[in-house]
């Protein structure tokens, strides 16, 4: 097998890996926001195992699809520097982003769910989980990033 053969593999198993992952915390979070509120509302206490539980799958699911996509990233720029070259100057601002949204403001909130169960009030603790369901900003950057990979808009071909 040739390098690239492997580094198509190897980009493909991650990716697999990634978008699993992700879809999978996109349904989580709003199944644990729907779940919060009617805990906030209910007081009852089925509820709230019922958000403790799908919310540690939900954490578990967003720590790996980070972990993969950070790993997804290593690979772009290690095996196909070809296509930084070329994309890079476009694809790499949406990229950028999505990692900077996704790191910064998403775990962030996501801390202060995790840790503010007894620290902060009911409605308070919340309103946080709607925010990170809010902070979907992620999914759009790569989305404007995906649809100009196929078809870049201004590209010239080379008759040759």
């Amino acid at each position: 097998m040739s390098e690239l053969t492997v580094a198509r593999w190897e980009f493909a198993a991650t990716t697999s890996f990634h978008f699993l992952f992700v879809l999978l915390t996109l349904g989580l979070v709003t199944l644990v926001a729907i779940l919060q509120t009617r805990y906030a509302f209910t007081k009852n206490p089925e509820h709230l195992r019922q958000v403790r539980f799908w919310g540690q799958l939900y954490v578990v699911n967003y720590l790996v699809g980070i972990a993969s996509g950070v790993l997804m990233e290593f690979q772009l720029g290690l095996n196909w520097a070809g296509l930084n070259k070329l994309v890079g100057g476009v694809f790499g601002a949406p990229l950028t982003m999505e990692t900077l949204v996704a790191f910064f403001i998403e775990s962030t909130l996501l801390g202060i769910w995790i840790f503010g169960w007894d620290r902060i009030g009911r409605v308070a603790h919340t309103v946080v989980i709607w925010l990170v369901l809010r902070d979907r900003v992620p999914v759009r950057f790569l989305g404007a990033g995906g649809e100009f990979l196929p078809a870049p808009p201004g590209r010239v071909r080379d008759p040759r």
